[in-house]
């Protein structure tokens, strides 16, 4: 039998070159199954006499591959998510997976991606990006390799900072100016949609003022969400009833960006007659001259790709857990109090 032009040979026209059935060609091509020497021999010997070359869709099906991962983030328009997804893929060059994002924005949303992410044949692996499923959520996955970013675990491997920490960070810092009338802003803790780290930088916020004795002051702790129009009507509010802040941290620059333009509406002068601190130091907020606690958006991303091709290469993993450094940044917006 001759070959078919230009590689268009069908595994069925290899089967009957080699006097075979589909299956054994089949098992060949996979290395799976038991099948002689003798055979194995005859049927590579049609797939070169017939240039043959297998669909690499079907090959991947075969196999319960598609070489596609996929990422689970909540609000992906946000800039510390859109700046991690740019790690991942930076991560994935190179390899032969595909991303597929799931922008899960609700409760109903967040179910249904777990719930065709668990069926398997939507992605190899998982990143799920700034929120911690609930175990009935993770169950779903089954044996799908999975790999968390922002978000700590004790199942699952995860690459995270130490938010207490930075809390701790940006609040010691407007202490060391001088402030005492030190004001938080930070997100909904009852919405399982916002992020769950503003609960540990409100910690550190706290554990700071209680270490020089000061008590917080539940007026000056403000919630909201990380939106900046959201963030600058709270901000006007809390500059503007009741004895004003010297000082403001903000769980992200966003809200940052919302408290300097609620400032700047009011006359309230940055940073003679306030200090604002955010947090992520993501783009805008060096244009915005802003003093922020700078953590690695990209890397993290970039790690636990990474982390997550290792196990999907069968490699053992070094580590199930891994923190990320972060960094004070000190610009234009802080100063001791006038």
């Amino acid at each position: 039998m001759e070959s078919l032009p230009g590689g268009q040979s069908r595994i069925a026209d290899v089967a009957a070159h080699a006097g075979v059935g589909v299956a054994t060609v089949s098992r060949v091509l996979n290395g799976r199954g038991s099948v002689s020497p003798d055979t194995r021999a005859r049927v590579l010997e049609s797939i070169r006499v017939l240039d043959y070359s297998p669909s690499s869709v079907a090959r991947n099906l075969s196999l319960r591959r598609t070489l596609v991962i996929g990422v689970v983030v909540p609000f992906f328009t946000s800039p510390s998510s859109v700046e991690r997804v740019r790690g991942v893929v930076a991560a994935l060059e190179g390899s032969p997976y595909d991303l597929a994002l799931f922008d899960v924005e609700s409760a109903d949303r967040q179910r249904r991606a777990f719930d065709l992410l668990g069926r398997g044949d939507r992605a190899d692996g998982l990143l799920v990006v700034s929120l911690v499923p609930p175990p009935e959520e993770l169950a779903r996955l089954g044996s799908l390799p999975c790999v968390l970013v922002d978000a700590p675990s004790i199942e699952v491997p995860n690459v995270v900072v130490d938010d207490v920490f930075g809390g701790e960070l940006a609040t010691r810092h407007l202490l060391d100016l001088g402030h005492r009338r030190i004001a938080f802003m930070g997100d909904k803790p009852a919405d399982r949609f916002r992020f769950d780290s503003t609960r540990d930088r409100t910690k550190g916020y706290e554990q700071a003022l209680e270490a020089v004795g000061l008590t917080p002051r539940p007026e000056w702790v403000r919630e909201g969400t990380q939106n900046r129009h959201v963030a600058r009507s709270i901000a006007e509010d809390l500059l503007t009833h009741g004895e004003r802040p010297t000082a403001v941290f903000a769980a992200s620059d966003i809200q940052a960006l919302g408290v300097l333009e609620a400032a700047r509406s009011l006359g309230i002068a940055v940073p003679g007659e306030l200090s604002v601190v955010g947090f992520d130091d993501i783009e805008i907020a060096s244009y915005a001259n802003l003093t922020t606690v700078r953590q690695p958006l990209f890397d993290s991303g970039r790690i636990g790709a990474a982390l997550l091709l290792q196990a999907l290469a069968g490699e053992e993993l070094l580590t199930r857990s891994r923190t990320l450094p972060l960094e004070l940044v000190v610009r234009a917006t802080t100063a001791p109090p006038g």
